[in-house]
């Protein structure tokens, strides 16, 4: 049996976390909660959560802010930023400084429990020092562990969320082929619909650009193919 997956809820205002995690606990997740910033970045830190929920607008600490720090100390959570405003800065600016995801209030529980699945499919990432020895070439001089979650670029591992080692792979394993945002919020993000969300991929797209390509103004793995997407050259 799976172990149990467990949740950080890291909200401000106590009707949303009691609604969180009842929601979250009948589908069968643990859950921690935490009502302000410093005490969210101090559980994420001692309780390793298999995912975060993180309210922007905290006390002691703003929501970007301990995103920020976790991404800084190499941790690769999960997290999901909960944002009451719609202002589209806000949202790019969460996947900016490292988010896998957002979702603004007011949501569902079904859309927010569909985004938390999609989002925590993050196997334990094994650590062995054989990892970069293991990794099977892609392209260049990137290679990808997929034992590990692992990407390497000229032997040197590279730290990429979830959400762009997903991404990574994927095109990888369909290299030359052009898939479109709609084509990748579906296969990627595992989202059914797009709106604003097709935003999402262009900024991890950048993101992962910045952290794999020689230079990120003029890739050579991830390229786009104008009008239509993106693909992995090879």
């Amino acid at each position: 049996m799976d172990t149990q997956k467990t949740v950080l809820i890291v909200e401000d205002e106590k009707n949303i976390v009691d609604i969180l995690r009842f929601n979250l606990q009948r589908e069968g997740f643990g859950t921690y909660e935490a009502y302000d910033g410093e005490d969210g970045l101090k559980q994420a830190r001692e309780k390793k959560p298999d995912l975060i929920l993180l309210d922007v607008m905290l006390p002691k600490m703003v929501g970007f802010d301990v995103c920020r720090a976790l991404r800084d100390e190499g941790d690769n959570v999960p997290v999901i930023i909960l944002t009451a405003r719609e202002e589209e800065t806000d949202k790019v600016l969460g996947l900016e400084i490292g988010a896998d995801d957002y979702i603004t209030k007011p949501f569902s529980m079904r859309e927010l429990i569909a985004r938390v699945r999609a989002n925590i499919r993050r196997t334990s990432m094994a650590t062995a020092a054989t990892a970069a020895d293991a990794a099977m070439p892609v392209a260049g001089n990137l290679s990808i562990n997929t034992d590990s979650h692992q990407v390497f670029r000229g032997g040197q591992a590279i730290d990429l969320t979830q959400r762009e080692y997903e991404l990574l792979t994927f095109l990888a394993s369909h290299p030359n082929k052009v898939y479109s945002r709609v084509d990748l919020m579906e296969q990627v993000w595992n989202y059914g619909y797009v709106g604003d969300d097709v935003r999402t991929v262009d900024v991890t797209v950048r993101r992962l650009r910045e952290k794999i390509e020689e230079n990120p103004a003029s890739p050579a793995y991830i390229l786009t193919r104008r009008g239509v997407g993106y693909y992995f050259a090879v």
